[in-house]
């Protein structure tokens, strides 16, 4: 039986032109480490039409999963990276609602 994931979303503000650089990092890093990690079930990329920001949206097992997520020393290596392009903020949560079409 399923549990309900944690949610993970991270607002990354960043200067427009600078947007699809930042759009290829974070997809480098699902691809290649946040998709290794143990408790990680998914993620998904938004991109703001006016190009000054991102969200990441991700669901994870656990509260432990995601602080052993930002422990983990592939992922300390790419925030300086992202840090370089975007500042950001996190929120955690649960979903509350959902209705769909």
């Amino acid at each position: 039986m399923a549990t309900e994931p944690v949610i993970l979303i991270n607002l990354l503000k960043v200067e427009p032109s600078k947007q699809a650089a930042l759009i290829a990092l974070l997809k480098q890093n699902i691809e290649t480490v946040v998709r290794t990690l143990g408790g990680w079930r998914a993620s998904r990329l938004i991109a703001a039409k006016d190009g000054a920001s991102v969200i990441i949206y991700s669901e994870w097992e656990t509260p432990d999963a995601i602080e052993a997520m930002r422990t983990d020393p592939r992922m300390k290596a790419y925030f300086p990276r992202i840090l370089e392009l975007a500042s950001f903020d996190s929120i955690l949560g649960e979903a509350v609602f959902s209705d769909e079409r």
